[in-house]
């Protein structure tokens, strides 16, 4: 019998406790990041890993305002 060991929720984990988060960006991520990047007027970096571009489209939601909820 195992133990199960339950660290918060699973659906919302810090990109840098991802097991993936050093492969390369998402093909879904690169695009994003490409259109937040020209609305926020920032260079887009096409060798970002995983954890990193996530943390990226979260730093550019914030300045763009994408993302964000009204309400």
């Amino acid at each position: 019998m195992g133990s199960t060991e339950i660290k918060g929720s699973n659906t919302i984990k810090d990109p840098d406790d991802w097991t993936t988060g050093d492969e390369r960006m998402t093909g879904a991520q690169h695009s994003y990041l490409t259109t937040l990047c020209a609305e926020a007027g920032e260079e887009f970096d096409e060798n970002l890993t995983k954890a990193e571009a996530s943390k990226r489209i979260d730093e550019l939601q914030h300045k763009t305002g994408r993302g964000l909820e009204n309400g």
